[in-house]
């Protein structure tokens, strides 16, 4: 067996290889010089072509492009009534921002444990948590795996709450062969660089609520209403205080170009998640990640766990080992009740989110994105079997 680099043998890759990146051309470079070039840089035409254009593909009614998927998340929760001492129940296993733009709005995220099968919120675990403060239900559609929505909303239409589905993983995914996107309340994505489609910074809310759409359109702008033209065409008004969670005119562009390869990025996330499966399935020492129960995923994320009662070390030295390899692995995410700040704010604890947990403690996120080559998706496979091989008991 090859020694590995982090005992001083050669590397599997001579250049380190990122778990994600964004995947851009001339052409995405041309559309947005080209808007450069106009008088709109900013809330201009491309903003609402983008809106529709997202919307559409997705079977919305409206969308509302915003300066970030994190912007995107507190603007929905917002025009959802969430304030002081409501709670927001939501999954441990996500970025930190799913849990803080409640509490920057003065509400209490409430955690649920996960499904060990498909690693998002378990139904079950959410109605153990609801209480007459319960305001909404936010599942995120982690790793691009659709979350058991339909066992979600019986449970919001049983309690007559919102669901706002953070599908920032998600744009493309299907669940039970519809769209994500036109299934819950309001739906979020983000466009970071690392996601299906980038517009450097930006997200979205979709939603088939009028209402909401009207409220998160004067949510994006200070709060500002401009529908009176009988005091002047120059009159405005603050009918809330809002934010600047705009979007250039240059992202949205950037953004439409994206959109053209949509399909090809999530083929060949698909495919790279495909060859993955096949090295890995046979691997006692590893889990893939979950396949089928009526979700076609998207893999924005490559997450596989360790079975480290088979390993003769834990998920710290795998990880350490195989970035001396140059394989860019992550880990996504430390549960977000073990971080300090909610756990000295609402008292949470580790052993508060068992199945969360032991996720955390054995998952390596590995590279997926449209960009790598055939060679770059049998490099990270050498790569894991070599150094689980050197650690298999």
């Amino acid at each position: 067996m090859a020694k590995l680099a982090i005992e001083g043998g050669k590397p599997t890759r001579s250049k380190y290889l990122p778990y994600g990146r964004q995947c851009l051309d001339d052409t995405d470079i041309k559309a947005v010089t080209e808007v450069m070039k106009t008088d709109w840089i900013t809330q201009g035409p491309k903003v609402a072509e983008f809106e529709k254009r997202v919307a559409d593909y997705c079977g919305a009614k409206y969308g509302v492009a915003v300066a970030n998927g994190t912007a995107a998340l507190q603007a929905a929760c917002a025009v959802a009534g969430v304030s002081r001492e409501d709670e927001v129940i939501t999954t441990p296993i996500t970025f930190a921002a799913t849990a803080n733009v409640v509490v920057h709005l003065g509400g209490k995220p409430v955690f649920a444990d996960i499904k060990e099968d498909t690693l998002n919120i378990d139904p079950r675990e959410i109605r153990k948590k609801l209480t007459s403060r319960t305001k909404v239900l936010l599942p995120v559609d982690f790793t691009g795996y659709p979350a058991a929505l339909a066992e979600i909303q019986d449970l919001a239409r049983e309690r007559k709450l919102t669901v706002i589905e953070d599908a920032c993983h998600a744009l493309g995914a299907e669940y039970r062969g519809k769209p994500i996107g036109s299934l819950s309340d309001m739906t979020v994505f983000s466009f970071h660089p690392v996601k299906h489609i980038t517009t450097g910074e930006g997200g979205m809310v979709l939603t088939d609520n009028e209402n909401f759409y009207e409220n998160l359109k004067t949510m994006r702008h200070h709060g500002i209403t401009k529908n009176h033209p009988d005091q002047g065409l120059w009159y405005y008004e603050i009918t809330q205080p809002g934010y600047n969670y705009r979007i250039t005119d240059f992202q949205c562009a950037l953004g439409l170009s994206q959109m053209n390869k949509l399909g090809h990025f999530i083929q060949r996330r698909r495919e790279i998640a495909a060859r993955y499966n096949e090295a890995f399935c046979q691997m006692e020492e590893i889990v893939i990640p979950p396949q089928g129960n009526g979700a076609k995923p998207v893999y924005h994320i490559y997450v596989i766990q360790l079975r480290t009662e088979t390993l003769s070390v834990d998920r710290k030295e795998i990880f350490e080992a195989l970035r001396f390899e140059n394989i860019g692995v992550n880990v996504h995410y430390i549960p977000v009740h073990l971080h300090p700040f909610y756990q000295r704010q609402f008292g949470y604890r580790k052993g508060d989110y068992p199945v969360s947990e032991r996720y955390y403690d054995r998952a390596i996120t590995l590279p997926v994105f449209p960009g790598m080559t055939g060679k770059d998706t049998d490099d990270v496979i050498k790569a894991v079997k070599k150094v689980v091989g050197r650690y298999r008991r």
